[in-house]
This record gives C-alpha cells, structure tokens and sequence, in this order.
C-alpha cells in the first residue's frame, strides 16, 4: 500500500510541475526535461512515470479537472439550502469565472490546453469535448428543472441555453484575464444575464459569496 502510495504522490508532482508550466510558460514549453527541472527530479524519472508527453499531458488534464470540480463543489456548498436549478447554475458558472488567483490559475491552464488541443485535430476529437459536454448537460438540465418550476420561458430550447451560458461565461473569462474588466464586473454581467433568463428569482438565490479557504 505504501508503495502505491508513493508512486501516485510521484506522479502527482510531476503532472503538477506540468501545469505550473503551463500557467506561466504556456505547454509550448513544457518538455519533458522543463517538467523534470520543475518537478526536481531526473528526466529518467519522469520517463518511468510517463512514457510519452502525451501521457503526462492527458494525466494533468485529468487532474486540472478535478481541481475545477472542487471548486465548483465549493461553490454549489456556498450557495442556497436547498439547492435550486438558480442557486445551482450560478454557483457552476460563477465558479468558472477567473476572480481570484486560484480560478485565474485554472483559466489559464484550460487555456493552454486549449491552445494544443486546436493544432491537433486528433486531440479535439478525443480529448477537447467531454468535459464540456458534460457541463452543458449538467446546465440543460437545470434549465430543464427550472421550466418546470416556471421560472423559465418553456419555450426555450434546454441545451441551446446552456450552450450559450456557457460560451458567455468563457469568453467573460477570457475579458477578465485580458484586462478588459475585473471579476467582480463579470461575475455581474453574468447575474445580469441570469437574471434575464430566470422569471423570477427564488428566495435565498443571491450569487453565492466566494467560498473562504
């Protein structure tokens, strides 16, 4: 146990000493040896945990991932008891916004692979889509939820909505990391938005605060 242990705690600081480079440096620069000098081990070492880039690549994305999914976790626990399809919206996309260091982190990282992933055909097809994919059905069906509860016009299309919502909230992001407005100015925009979309707005739906550490 202990051995797996260590080998999962060695592969973690090498995808991470990626994405560090990634952040700064953007994945143009993130050789094999540039992770091994960032990580602080051997070129060696990281072969022996990834035999190719592409391994390494797909490892940290898989782990950049889920430090998006607890943070929008963080957000959802921060928003309304019980959640509704409002509170639980806001929170997913306000989490996606860049309006600290750590969410400005992560957009930049996205941003990188983003960078990769469009000159490479072959990586938008295997690699470039699920996750947004996922999050647009998870925003259609709170789309769906709240037509139900008539707070959504039921005639608008569920998955067109939440496609929009979240093209919206990507390019706000990408305004904010360019020095075109604050966060706290998109994180306004997008509430604008919402507040368009839903009918009304329950008791309790308020954007949430952004979660303490």
């Amino acid at each position: 146990m202990n051995a797996r242990v260590d080998h999962e705690e060695r592969r973690r600081q090498i995808a991470e000493a990626l994405l560090r480079i990634a952040d700064t440096q953007g994945l143009q620069a993130a050789s094999m040896r540039a992770v091994a000098t960032e990580a602080g081990v051997s070129l060696r070492l990281v072969q022996y945990y990834f035999t190719t880039k592409e391994g390494l690549l797909l490892d940290a994305l898989e782990r950049l991932g889920a430090q998006l999914q607890a943070r929008m976790a963080a957000w959802i626990t921060a928003a309304a008891t019980p959640p509704t399809p409002r509170g639980l919206v806001t929170a997913v996309l306000s989490s996606i916004l860049p309006t600290d260091p750590e969410s400005r982190r992560i957009t930049r990282t996205y941003a990188a692979y983003y960078t990769l992933v469009l000159s490479d055909p072959a990586l938008v097809e295997k690699h470039g889509t699920p996750q947004p994919d996922l999050l647009e059905g998870f925003l259609a069906k709170q789309v769906r939820a709240a037509q139900q509860d008539g707070q959504i016009d039921p005639a608008r299309d569920p998955e067109m909505t939440a496609a929009g919502l979240l093209a919206m909230v990507n390019g706000l992001g990408s305004s904010v990391l360019g020095g075109q407005r604050t966060g706290d100015a998109a994180l306004a925009i997008l509430t604008h938005h919402l507040d368009e979309l839903f009918r009304g707005r329950p008791r309790g739906d308020a954007a949430p605060d952004l979660p303490t550490a």
